[in-house]
């Protein structure tokens, strides 16, 4: 009896043992898992963190780009914003097409008076200046083609001005007269007027008809020896001419004066 005791005991002791050593090895092989696993863990949050990190990074450029394309750019005027830039330059574009278009309607196909305008402003000072009989001046101005104006200056005051269109210009300034040509001419003389109506025989040997066919209105023929070779017709304003040399003023009063 005490012999099987001993062996069961022994054979109780052996098992507590085998069962300590077991248990050992199972928290031996537990901690080694955990163990791995934390590092596998840490390793893959590392990895995740990481590959968080940089996408968070990358994303942030990106964002960092996209809100720098998003704000304007103080280099470009309009911004660096495409629909700004790009509406800042339709409106400086039709700015630049009306500017254009008012620089053909102004400097392209210029009509006489666009001329003159530019041309007095071009040279505002006289073509040439020509002193008068009775002692003033006559400063001659280009203002277009075949386009000329002549003032009559005393003391510097503007007493008079006359002015071409298109055709000679004449006035009856007290007794003083003036033809202004198209090419920019200017001859004066004093006296030899003739009063109409009626017919006179002027210099160059010209025939003069003058008629009256209205208030302030007076109309001179010009008759050559093949007939009336020019009209001059006064209407309120003086008229002058030049036929072949021989220069003719009439004034709306019916006074007509020629003189080589």
């Amino acid at each position: 009896m005490t012999t099987h005791r001993a062996r069961r005991t022994v054979r109780t002791a052996r098992s507590a043992g085998l069962v300590a050593v077991a248990a050992a090895a199972a928290f031996s092989l537990t901690a080694c898992g955990s163990g791995d696993s934390d590092a596998s863990g840490h390793g893959t949050n590392d990895s995740a963190a990481s590959s968080a990190s940089h996408s968070t990074g990358n994303a942030g450029a990106a964002g960092g780009s996209k809100a720098d394309a998003s704000k304007p750019d103080a280099s470009k005027p309009g911004g660096s914003q495409d629909g700004g830039s790009k509406s800042g330059d339709s409106r400086t574009g039709s700015s630049s097409s009306g500017s254009r278009a008012g620089s053909s309607e102004a400097g392209g196909d210029q009509s006489i008076a666009d001329k003159a305008g530019t041309t007095a402003e071009a040279g505002s000072s006289p073509v040439h200046n020509r002193t008068l009989p009775d002692g003033s001046t006559a400063r001659i101005y280009q203002v277009g083609a075949q386009k000329y104006r002549a003032d009559i200056v005393s003391h510097g005051s503007v007493l008079g001005s006359m002015e071409t269109h298109d055709t000679d210009a004449g006035l009856d300034f007290n007794d003083m007269f003036i033809v202004l040509g198209i090419d920019g001419s200017l001859h004066s003389w004093m006296g030899g007027g003739h009063q109409g109506p009626g017919t006179f025989t002027v210099a160059g040997d010209w025939k003069v008809k003058i008629t009256k066919p209205g208030e302030s209105h007076y109309r001179a023929q010009i008759i050559g020896h093949d007939g009336v070779a020019a009209t001059l017709d006064a209407d309120e304003h003086d008229e002058g001419l030049d036929a072949n040399g021989i220069y003719m003023v009439l004034s709306a009063g019916g006074v007509l004066s020629a003189h080589a």
